[in-house]
């Protein structure tokens, strides 16, 4: 997700020049993680561009601002119409949004009460993430040595950035075996999610996702994924399952808002199902592509138009 100096950043309340967006390396953030995110993503429709569940992502956060106690000054309202104005200036017809929280320059010390809440919205212009022949293809992926932390170390269930340095060891790791993206276990050894997506199986015909008690983010996209399983008639279990059960699956695919629904075609080397996206897979994916582009149409009230 490479970045493109130019266009307009919010940054505390106003709109500024990219250049302009700039913070002290005193800033608590940067020796402590004391920060949160969000990642959504705006389609062309034939409407106009417009941002997926704009809502569910700005209420994930302001729950992860409430579990890592960021006290954010800005309403989820103004939030929302910050987000919206970014996009809006920065003229993009597909982006990348990201929303962050975070503890500016006050003083050094693990303490961070002293230090000031501030806040941003980055805008990206934005593609596939990981190209398009991987929407068909679908990615190689390995398990990997580092697990998900423990639900008494760190709280798994906000977009923390201090959980992140878990998901970037996880990628590094996967990239240097060789597989596109790593998959984590629980402190139970149990299956999580990959380095920053939520994972799902296909096993004769139910559709089953590691639950929330596997330490894992509960993702706007997975929920968009389990509520098109259900429109379609497919079994949905959210439930903690071994390793061995990716290998014997009939498909394995991820999700997310940058991965979008990513076919996976081998773990740990071993093939999944024909070792090309499967059918179930297929029919998720072209029915949330279909959705989020306004080829099909918003049932579910997940799109929100820059020009509303």
């Amino acid at each position: 997700m490479r970045l493109s100096e130019g266009g307009f950043i919010w940054f505390n309340g106003q709109c500024v020049a990219w250049s302009d967006a700039k913070v002290h390396v005193a800033t608590h953030a940067l020796h402590y993680a004391t920060s949160v995110f969000e990642g959504l993503r705006a389609y062309p429709t034939p409407r106009g561009p417009a941002i997926v569940r704009l809502d569910a992502h700005v209420e994930r956060l302001f729950d992860s601002c409430r579990i890592v106690e960021l006290p954010l000054r800005w309403s989820a309202s103004e939030m929302r119409a910050a987000i919206l104005e970014t996009v809006r200036r920065n003229g993009f017809v597909s982006s990348y949004i990201r929303p962050l929280v975070y503890r500016g320059y006050g003083q050094l010390g693990v303490d961070p009460t002293h230090c000031p809440v501030e806040a941003a919205v980055i805008v990206i212009e934005y593609g596939a993430h990981f190209g398009p022949d991987a929407l068909e293809q679908g990615i190689e992926v390995g398990v990997s040595s580092w697990r998900r932390m423990a639900p008494d170390t760190l709280p798994a269930l906000a977009k923390s950035s201090a959980n992140y340095l878990n998901s970037q060891l996880v990628f590094l790791e996967a990239r240097a075996h060789g597989y596109v993206d790593g998959v984590t276990l629980d402190h139970e050894g149990l299956v999580a999610e990959a380095s920053g997506a939520n994972l799902f199986v296909v096993h004769k015909g139910v559709l089953r996702t590691p639950s929330t008690a596997s330490s894992i983010l509960a993702g706007v996209t997975r929920a968009c994924v389990m509520q098109l399983a259900r429109d379609a008639g497919i079994e949905v279990r959210e439930e903690r399952f071994p390793r061995e059960a990716l290998y014997t699956a009939d498909e394995v695919f991820l999700s997310g808002t940058a991965a979008e629904i990513m076919p996976v075609r081998s773990v740990d080397r071993r093939k999944i199902g024909g070792g090309t996206r499967g059918p179930i897979t297929h029919k998720l994916q072209s029915e949330y592509q279909a959705i989020t582009r306004g080829a099909a149409p918003d049932r579910h009230a997940w799109l929100t138009l820059i020009s509303e």
